[in-house]
C-alpha cells in the first residue's frame, strides 16, 4: 500500500476524471485511468491512496502525472492558465512586475506572491479581477519567495526592511498567507512586513492569525463610505459593511492600519474627509498615518474610466480639503519610514544587445517572459514559444524590471 500525502493539493473524482485544487484557488484534471495503471486506489481529501504497489514506485509515478496536468493549472476564479512559480521551475523571481520580488533602492522590498483578484475596480492599474483581460495568472512557491527575499535583505545590510506585499491583485488570496508572513519575518533585519488588501476577505479569526505571525500593517483599499459609490468603484458586489466592521476590529489587535483611497476626479471627491474622519475615529494610524490619499493615475493596460489629474492639482485638493475640514491628509516619506538603499546590481544596460530564453507567457497580448542572467524580462509583440533562444534589445532597466525588444 502507497499513501500519498500532499500538503498544497486535495482530491475529488469528477465524472471519470480527478479533480487537483491546488492551493484552494487552482486546479487540473487527471485522467482516473491513468491513475488506475499505478494501481487501484481511494482518495481522502489530501491523501491519495494506492493500493498493492510500493510507496517508491506510486510516488515517482504519480509525480510525473502532477508534472503534466500542472501544464494545465487554471484559476477557478477565472479559468485562466495559471503558472506555478517553484524553486525548480528555474524561474527567477526579479524582472517582472508581476511576481517575485522587487526592489525600488530602499528598504521596503515588494513581495508579489499571486495575480487575481476577487473584485474589478473601476481605475485598477492592472486590470486585475473577474472581468480582467490578462491571459495568464502566476502563483509563487511560499519557500521560493522567502529564501528569495533573504538574499535580497542580506545585500541590503540594514535592520529596518520593511516586507511589503502587495500583488497585482488581492494578496490574501494566496493560500498561505499567514505562512508567508511568518516566513518574512524570520528574516534577519526585517523589522515591519505590511500587506495591502481590498479587506473582502479578511475575517476576526484571520487578522488575529496574520498579527501573530508577525505582520506589522493592513493597508486597506477603501474607496467610498457610501455603499453605492463603493460598489460602483469596486466594480464588483461589494460588502462595504463587512469591510467596515474589519476596519474597525484591526486597531484592536496589535497590528497597524492605514485606509488608502484612490481619489478619482467626479467619483468620490466628498468621500475623501469622510474616510479621513473615519480612520481617525476608529484609532487607525498607531505607527504611520490614518490616510494615504491616492492620485488615480492612468496607465496604458489600466482600466481608466476619468482623466488624471496632474499632481499639481491633486496636492491643492488635498490641501484644500485639509482647511474645510481641519484634517490631515498629506504625509511624506518619513512618516513611513522610508530609508534610501542601494539597488540590486542590474547586469544588463539599456541599449544592450542579450541572448535569452523565452520561458513563459506574459499577462498582456503576445507578451512572452524571457530569462537571462538569473533576470526576467518582458518581450512585447513576441511569436517565439517557450523554450526558443532569442537576441533582445533592452528598452528598459529601471528597479531591475527589464523590458526587452525582440531582434
Amino acid at each position: 500500500m502507497a499513501e500519498l500525502t500532499y500538503k498544497d493539493l486535495t482530491f475529488e473524482k469528477d465524472n471519470g476524471m480527478v479533480r487537483l485544487n491546488f492551493l484552494r484557488l487552482f486546479y487540473s484534471y487527471l485522467e482516473e485511468e491513468k491513475l488506475l495503471k499505478i494501481a487501484p486506489f481511494e482518495l481522502k481529501g489530501n491523501v491519495i491512496d494506492f493500493k498493492g504497489v510500493s510507496e517508491q514506485s506510486a510516488r515517482r509515478k504519480m509525480e510525473f502525472l502532477l508534472f503534466s496536468a500542472f501544464k494545465s493549472l487554471k484559476n477557478r476564479m477565472n479559468n485562466k492558465k495559471t503558472v506555478y512559480i517553484h524553486q525548480s521551475s528555474g524561474i527567477p523571481l526579479i524582472g517582472t512586475n508581476y511576481f517575485g520580488l522587487v526592489d525600488r533602492g530602499t528598504n521596503i522590498i515588494e513581495v508579489k506572491p499571486i495575480t487575481s483578484c476577487n473584485i474589478s475596480c473601476i481605475f485598477c492599474s492592472v486590470d486585475e479581477g473577474p472581468y480582467s483581460g490578462r491571459k495568464a495568472d502566476f502563483v509563487v512557491e511560499k519557500d521560493y519567495l522567502v529564501n528569495e527575499f533573504r538574499n535580497m535583505a542580506e545585500f541590503k545590510k540594514s535592520i529596518n526592511i520593511d516586507a511589503h506585499i502587495n500583488a497585482q491583485g488581492e494578496p490574501t488570496l494566496y493560500a498561505d498567507m499567514v505562512g508567508l508572513v511568518k516566513g518574512l519575518m524570520s528574516i534577519k533585519g526585517v523589522k515591519t512586513s505590511s500587506i495591502d488588501t481590498n479587506g473582502l476577505l479578511l475575517s476576526r479569526k484571520y487578522v488575529d492569525e496574520l498579527a501573530e505571525a508577525g505582520l506589522t500593517r493592513i493597508n486597506l483599499s477603501l474607496h467610498a463610505l457610501d455603499p453605492a459609490k463603493a460598489s460602483h468603484l469596486a466594480g464588483h458586489p461589494y460588502n462595504l459593511d463587512k469591510v467596515l466592521e474589519i476596519a474597525r476590529y484591526i486597531p484592536k489587535t496589535s497590528l497597524d492600519l492605514i485606509i488608502v483611497p484612490v481619489w478619482m476626479p467626479g467619483y468620490n471627491d466628498e468621500e475623501l474627509p469622510k474616510l479621513a474622519k473615519f480612520a481617525n475615529e476608529i484609532g487607525a494610524g498607531k505607527n504611520c498615518p490614518p490616510i494615504g490619499i491616492q492620485n488615480m493615475l492612468n496607465y496604458r493596460f489600466g482600466r481608466n474610466p476619468a482623466k488624471e489629474a496632474p499632481m499639481e492639482e491633486f496636492y491643492s485638493k488635498m490641501k484644500l480639503i485639509e482647511q474645510e475640514h481641519n484634517i490631515k491628509l498629506i504625509f511624506g516619506k518619513s512618516a513611513f519610514k522610508v530609508e534610501e538603499l542601494p539597488e540590486l546590481p542590474k547586469p544588463f544596460k539599456k541599449g544592450q544587445i542579450i541572448e535569452a530564453e523565452i520561458v513563459l507567457p506574459g499577462r498582456i497580448g503576445n507578451e512572452m517572459l524571457a530569462v537571462a542572467k538569473n533576470r526576467l524580462i518582458s518581450v512585447p509583440d513576441c511569436y517565439k514559444e517557450e523554450g526558443s533562444k532569442v537576441k533582445l534589445k533592452i528598452k528598459r532597466t529601471k528597479h531591475n524590471i527589464f523590458l526587452g525588444e525582440l531582434l
